[in-house]
């Protein structure tokens, strides 16, 4: 049988949501089934690390309801809000997209930068980097300028903005992998992976890989005996 999976999108859009939910099928390939769900307290947009605190406990309210006939969960906002308190509270694996990326990008130790477009979150994500342990491979944040609302408002304007971001991450922090550092990035993405030589990862395709790998291994893990 085919695992099912929630993936829980922490701010209020529901076209962000239907865009997310279409990346992780198609990262999938056909090994997950998703579904997914919308904060309804959030912004559209969580763009400010009061905004990011305040989602984590929807997160794991959403989790806990809705989680509970899932082999795992995705929390699909790059800053991880609720991840740890959702952990304790569900016996499937939670991944974020954020954890999830960064381990992917830091494989085979490899220098990895972040490029996104929420400045006011740099602060959350470098710690991010720093509770993983891969603060030695971390090479920071490049940002785009302007509101991040605003430019996601125009996909073409913030494709081209988030590129210009990997450019400089590449080309004077050293990184050998960039990020695209956010959940509703998720599309950009997408479009940026074939422009560069070193890899580009969108967050919810390592987040998939991520939980398909966990729930492979609580599969393959031995059983107690029952009495």
């Amino acid at each position: 049988m085919t695992p099912r999976i929630l993936l829980i999108n922490p701010n209020s859009s529901e076209a962000t949501s239907e865009m997310m939910h279409a990346i992780a099928l198609a990262s999938a390939a056909g090994r997950l089934v998703v579904k997914t769900v919308t904060a309804r307290r959030a912004p559209g947009m969580i763009v400010t690390p009061g905004q990011l605190a305040a989602s984590a406990a929807e997160v794991v309210e959403l989790g806990t309801a809705h989680g509970r006939d899932c082999a795992g969960i995705i929390v699909s906002a790059f800053g991880d809000p609720g991840l740890a308190e959702l952990r304790r509270k569900v016996a499937v694996p939670v991944v974020g997209i954020c954890e999830a990326s960064m381990i992917e990008a830091s494989q085979g130790g490899r220098a990895f930068s972040v490029a996104t477009s929420t400045p006011d979150l740099v602060e959350a994500i470098d710690q991010r980097a720093h509770d993983l342990g891969l603060a030695h491979l971390y090479r920071g944040i490049r940002c785009t300028e302007g509101d991040p609302v605003a430019l996601a408002a125009d996909p073409a304007l913030l494709s081209e903005a988030l590129a210009g971001a990997v450019q400089a991450c590449i080309e004077e922090d050293g990184a050998e992998a960039v990020i695209i550092g956010g959940g509703p990035l998720g599309q950009a993405a997408e479009k940026l992976r074939p422009r560069f030589d070193q890899p580009v990862l969108g967050p919810i395709p390592s987040a998939v890989e991520r939980i398909i790998g966990l729930i492979s291994k609580a599969g393959d893990a031995p059983q107690a005996m029952e009495s």
